[in-house]
C-alpha cells in the first residue's frame, strides 16, 4: 500500500515530466535548455542560490553556535523566530521585502537614493529573498550536532590558552563541517525551485531577473509545455543530486558517531 502510494504520488509524475521533456527527442530538449532566455534564467538561479548558500552557511552556523553555547535573555524567543520563515508563506515574504526595499521604503530609499544600488527587480532582491526563506535550514542542520558535542574539549582548549576563534576553528568546526555542508546543500536545493517570493521581488524580466522557476511559469503561460518540462527536468536532476549528496553526508556522519 505504501509503495503504491509513493509510486502514484512521486514516481509517476516524475516519469511523466521526463517523458514530456524528451518526447520530441534530445535535440529539442537541449535546444529548449540553451535558448538565451532559458540559459540566462538557469545561470541566474544557480549563482544566486550559491551566494545565498554560502552566506547562510556562515550566519546559520554562528546562530546555531550562539543558541547552543550561550545563555541570554530572549534565547527561547530567538530559537522560535529562527523557524518563522518556514511558517510564513513565500508570497508574504515577497510582499514584506517589497515594502522594505521598495522605492518608498526606508531601506529602499537609502539603497536606491543614497548608494544608487538597485535592490528590487534585480539579482540582489533574489538573494535577499532566498536568504530569508532558507535561513532556518542551516541552523537546524548544525544545532543538533553542536548539542551532541562534548563541551569539555572546548574547555580544555581554552585552559591551554587557545582563543575562542582558534577553539572554534580547530575543535568545533571539524566536527560540524558535514552538518554545515548538508545544510548549505539543502538550502541550495530548496532555492532552485523558489517561486512565490522571487516572482514578486525580482519580477519577470527575461535575461535580467527571471529565475528558472519563474521561467517555467512563463513558458506554461505561453503554452510552451516542452520548454517548461525541459527546464523542470534540469531542476529535478540538480535537486535530486544534491539530496543524494546530503543523504551520503548524513549517513557518513551517523557512521562516524557509531560504535568503533
Amino acid at each position: 500500500m505504501a509503495l503504491s502510494y509513493l509510486a502514484f504520488l512521486v514516481v509517476i509524475p516524475l516519469v511523466a515530466i521526463c517523458y514530456d521533456a524528451f518526447r520530441e527527442g534530445s535535440q529539442v530538449f537541449f535546444s529548449n535548455i540553451f535558448r538565451p532566455s532559458a540559459w540566462a534564467a538557469l545561470k541566474l538561479t544557480l549563482w544566486t542560490s550559491a551566494v545565498m548558500a554560502l552566506i547562510n552557511g556562515v550566519t546559520g552556523t554562528l546562530t546555531a553556535y550562539v543558541l547552543v553555547r550561550y545563555e541570554f535573555f530572549g534565547k527561547s524567543l530567538l530559537n522560535t523566530l529562527v523557524d518563522l520563515p518556514f511558517a510564513i508563506p513565500s508570497l508574504v515574504t515577497g510582499v514584506m521585502l517589497v515594502i522594505l526595499y521598495g522605492p518608498e521604503g526606508l531601506l529602499g530609499e537609502f539603497f536606491t537614493g543614497t548608494l544608487h544600488w538597485q535592490i528590487l527587480f534585480a539579482p540582489p532582491a533574489i538573494i535577499v529573498a532566498l536568504l530569508f526563506i532558507n535561513f532556518p535550514v542551516v541552523v537546524r542542520s548544525v544545532q543538533p550536532v553542536l548539542e551532541e558535542l562534548d563541551y569539555s574539549q572546548e574547555e580544555a582548549a581554552a585552559t591551554l590558552g587557545a582563543s575562542p576563534w582558534r577553539t572554534f576553528r580547530q575543535v568545533v568546526l571539524p566536527s560540524i563541517r558535514p552538518a554545515i555542508l548538508s545544510g548549505m546543500l539543502l538550502s541550495f536545493a530548496r532555492a532552485l525551485g523558489e517561486f512565490g517570493a522571487v516572482v514578486i521581488v525580482a519580477g519577470n524580466l527575461p535575461l535580467l531577473s527571471q529565475t528558472a522557476a519563474v521561467y517555467v511559469w512563463g513558458e506554461i503561460e505561453s503554452e510552451n509545455r516542452l520548454g517548461a518540462s525541459a527546464m523542470s527536468v534540469v531542476l529535478l536532476v540538480l535537486s535530486f543530486t544534491l539530496v543524494l549528496v546530503v543523504d551520503y553526508l548524513q549517513r557518513k556522519r551517523g557512521g562516524s558517531h557509531g560504535p568503533r
